[in-house]
């Protein structure tokens, strides 16, 4: 195995840690409309991310840096095809960020809810495009000679695509759901296990045929062992949901969303963006890589590094470990009347 062979199997193991923490994060920013009930409801789920999500933020960044350092022809042309779409990820991940950190920063009702609605638009949209960019990556998108991007929107809103995003929408508010139940205590607790049941029977069917149709397409016998595992995993991790066994289902949960974006890699491997146009202008993980001198230099770098920053994202997850309820929220925080309802000065 080469050095371009490694380090894609790094970049797709970075992108399923990701999409594993960030799933339950942006499945939480759904369900703040979905599940909660009222205001406080709200700030327990929000409450249940609150200590982690911009940790989980940081496997996208490495993704990223990882991808132009060690592929940054495969970095060029991803970024400038898919612009629209990443910059409307990118603008999501901004405004959810801020509203996390702004919502609580005053107490009048319409400032939090306009922010309570950051969260959810911020969470949803992302959910959703993430699987569309990655179904365009697997299926392959208008790439020339020159190894850019010869096509427009238009070529990115396919009906896999469409699927795509369907599905991991789906899939990650399943998973925050799971962990919505894992994490929370009391009525709410309840709540989102069924409707963890119930999302869950949803993210099924559209899993199934989303994986289906890319091994269809592209797949071969080690994507159809991954989609086996993504299928089999789903398929327990309700079970374990309706036994209310929440630790065994999120982890299951886990690992469906780990199998399918799993899945994608091995489907697309030795490519890392074919060409719709012609095969031979595909960009591969040898043609599209940096210097073997790079990429020894980026391996040292990571096996320094890459084991510190587990160990603190799992001791910051075993610190913030316990379930919360509205109980745990503190009383007293109610919303400020403003405007012609605000309570008149007395005239004592």
């Amino acid at each position: 195995m080469h050095l371009h062979d490694i380090w894609f199997l790094l970049i797709a193991v970075l992108w399923i840690g990701y999409f594993f923490l960030e799933g339950f994060d942006f499945g939480i920013g759904v369900l703040t409309r979905l599940l909660a009930r009222g205001r406080t409801e709200r700030r327990v789920l929000i409450n249940t991310i609150g200590p982690v999500w911009d940790g989980n933020e940081v496997w996208l960044l490495t993704a990223v840096g990882a991808t132009f350092a060690a592929f940054p022809d495969w970095y060029a042309t991803l970024l400038s095809g898919f612009y629209l779409p990443l910059l409307a990820i990118l603008v999501c991940l901004i405004l959810r960020g801020v509203a996390f950190e702004y919502r609580h920063k005053r107490d009048e009702e319409r400032w939090q809810r306009n922010w309570e609605h950051a969260i959810f638009w911020c969470s949803l949209i992302p959910a959703f495009l993430w699987g569309a960019v990655f179904a365009n990556l697997v299926r392959g998108v208008p790439i020339g000679p020159d190894k850019n991007y010869a096509g427009d929107v238009g070529d990115l809103l396919s009906p896999y695509a469409l699927l795509g995003g369907f599905t991991t929408l789906a899939l990650f508010t399943f998973h925050g759901a799971v962990f919505a139940a894992l994490k929370t205590v009391g009525d709410i607790r309840v709540r989102a296990r069924r409707q963890a049941g119930l999302l869950g029977l949803g993210a099924a069917a559209l899993l199934v045929a989303f994986l289906a149709w890319t091994q269809a397409d592209s797949g071969n016998g080690r994507s159809l062992i991954a989609l086996a595992v993504a299928v089999a995993a789903l398929a327990a991790a309700l079970a374990m949901n309706a036994r209310g066994r929440e630790g065994w289902s999120f982890a299951l949960s886990g690992v469906t969303v780990a199998a399918a974006v799993g899945m994608l890699f091995l489907a697309l491997f030795p490519d890392v963006m074919p060409s719709s146009l012609d095969p031979r202008w595909n960009l591969t993980a040898d043609n599209a890589a940096s210097s073997p001198y790079t990429l020894k230099i980026m391996t040292w770098t990571a096996l320094v590094m890459t084991p510190l920053v587990v160990a603190y994202q799992a001791w910051t997850y075993w610190v913030f470990r316990k379930r919360i309820g509205v109980q745990h929220i503190p009383a007293g925080h109610r919303p400020v009347p403003v405007g012609p309802a605000a309570p008149k000065p007395s005239a004592d």
